[in-house]
């Protein structure tokens, strides 16, 4: 701010040199027209001197001011996207119930980066413009009270047409960054499930939503930039007004010989530089409506309701067996729609638990609610006796180790894949692991073994494959109590025998619940 205001303040002062170096010629060719010495060079060399220093301190300043100001913005987009990926942790797993990934994505990427560079832009240019244009005022004033009146009579105007436009393009442009947040969870959701769309030949279908969104995107995007498109238009003619005024008069000051020539010069000067800060910050105001808006979205997302806190004094996970307790556990996803009713169980240290039942039964939210993804509407689950809402939920879900039938891969090694169920683990306790697991022989046969990259979409290894890579890293997370969610629906009959003869081993000693359609 300090750097914008001193930029601008140099640059101010030019015109009024410049006006001097133009009343000194007039003056200096009157003068040898009446016989007098003429133009004096030496003072018209110093005054030149003096404009060029101005104009080199206000660059300089400028310079440093641009140089601080993107390090500002640049630092803050650093910040707010680190914020929003410690909050997408803390958020409940309810809330990506009800989200689209495309939109929580956009958040992150979109809604930041549009923050950023507007302030980038707008911000600096606000001081610079702001300080220009009282500076100016005040240079004008000194000129001629009369003349700056004439020039500022309209500003109002400008002011009252600006204001309308500001009202009524903002509402578009909060539309244009939720629509982009939609398209973007459009998008996802088609490439995600791009296979599905093939196979069942709905590319048309995908199509026509994608063009309703698409549709609503560019219609409420036009609309914004229109509206605010119009603030240059209107404050370059107002500023024009203006500047016809200021001529008027002026030539009749100087005819009178109110005022030197050199000064209506400079004035005119100020009057043009006075019409550009404004118009800037009319610009300005269409760059901050989008940062507004993807502010909105943004503060949104950090406000949103987290996991409730851990306790101050957690329970302590050390030497826990494994026996866990369902206490008239009551349950629903929404408050009006209750699912578990009234459901009571004891699972001993070292029992292997099934639970089988129709689809929709509420196997996997049983789970779900031993994990702590949500928190029970009544009653209470206890392992070794301690309501698991005691315990810190990061040593809580240690404690387990799962396997989903939906699986899912990083990008990485094989080796790092197997590894993240413990990050400490060495490549024989990763090898030994993926023995248990009947997935060492498969790993062998790819390129480089161990050491093969799977990539982002995990589309060089199989369905099962990626099935017995899961169980592999959850034997090597080595946890007290196992959770197999439909563990081995994508490996074939005889792998999954095998399969079966391993986890038996693996599941010696550990409490284990079996989510499965398969009795076998």
């Amino acid at each position: 701010a300090v750097l914008g205001v001193g930029s601008a303040a140099f640059s101010i002062i030019g015109p009024k040199k410049m006006g001097e170096v133009t009343t000194q010629i007039f003056t200096g060719l009157v003068s040898r027209l009446g016989g007098g010495p003429g133009i004096d060079y030496g003072r018209i060399g110093v005054l030149l001197l003096w404009l060029l220093g101005l104009y080199v301190v206000s660059a300089a300043l400028s310079f440093a001011q641009h140089f601080i100001m993107t390090g500002v913005s640049q630092k803050l987009s650093y910040s707010l996207r680190g914020r929003l990926a410690a909050k997408v942790h803390r958020l409940p797993m309810s809330y990506f119930d009800r989200v689209t990934h495309g939109d929580v994505l956009s958040r992150v990427t979109n809604d930041v980066d549009t923050l950023g560079q507007s302030l980038n832009q707008s911000l600096s240019q606000v001081v610079s413009s702001l300080a220009t244009a009282v500076g100016v005022a005040v240079m004008m004033l000194s000129i001629s009270w009369q003349m700056t009146l004439a020039a500022l009579l309209i500003l109002p105007l400008s002011g009252i047409l600006m204001g309308l436009v500001v009202k009524k393009s903002q509402k578009y442009f909060v539309g244009q960054q939720r629509y982009m947040g939609e398209l973007n969870g459009q998008v996802e959701e088609m490439y995600a499930g791009h296979v599905v769309v093939k196979a069942f030949g709905a590319q048309e279908s995908a199509e026509r939503a994608f063009a309703g969104v698409n549709e609503k995107l560019y219609r409420s995007a036009w609309k914004s930039q229109f509206l605010s498109g119009l603030m240059q238009p209107i404050t370059t003619f107002v500023g024009n007004l203006g500047y016809v005024a200021a001529v008027v008069l002026g030539s009749g000051y100087a005819a009178a010989g109110v005022i030197a020539v050199g000064d209506i010069q400079s004035f005119i000067q100020y009057v043009r530089s006075f019409n550009q800060p404004v118009s800037q910050i009319a610009q300005i105001f269409n760059i901050l409506q989008s940062a507004m808006a993807a502010a909105e979205r943004v503060f949104e997302f950090l406000d949103e309701a987290e996991e409730e806190p851990a306790p101050a004094h957690p329970a302590p996970t050390a030497g826990i067996r494994g026996e866990v307790t369902f206490d008239h556990v009551r349950f629903g996803y929404t408050p009006d729609k209750v699912i578990i009713h009234d459901f009571s169980a004891h699972i001993l240290p070292g029992q292997k638990i099934a639970i089988v039942g129709p689809t929709g039964a509420g196997k996997s939210t049983m789970v779900k609610l031993l994990m702590r993804f949500y928190d029970v509407s009544g009653g209470r689950i206890l392992i070794d006796g301690h309501d698991i809402r005691e315990f810190d939920r990061d040593d809580l879900r240690r404690l387990f180790g799962m396997v989903l039938q939906d699986t899912w891969l990083f990008e990485g090694t094989i080796a790092d894949n197997i590894r993240y169920g413990r990050l400490d683990a060495t490549d024989e306790e990763v090898e030994a692991a993926a023995r248990a697991a009947h997935a060492d022989h498969f790993i062998r046969t790819q390129p480089g073994g161990y050491r093969m990259v799977v990539n982002e979409e995990s589309s060089n290894v199989s369905q099962g494959q990626k099935q017995l890579l899961t169980i592999a890293r959850a034997i090597l997370a080595d946890p007290r109590i196992m959770i197999l969610n439909e563990a081995t629906s994508s490996v074939d009959t005889r792998t999954e025998v095998r399969i079966q003869k391993g986890m038996d081993e693996s599941m010696k000693g550990r409490t284990s619940f079996i989510i499965a359609h398969r009795l076998s």
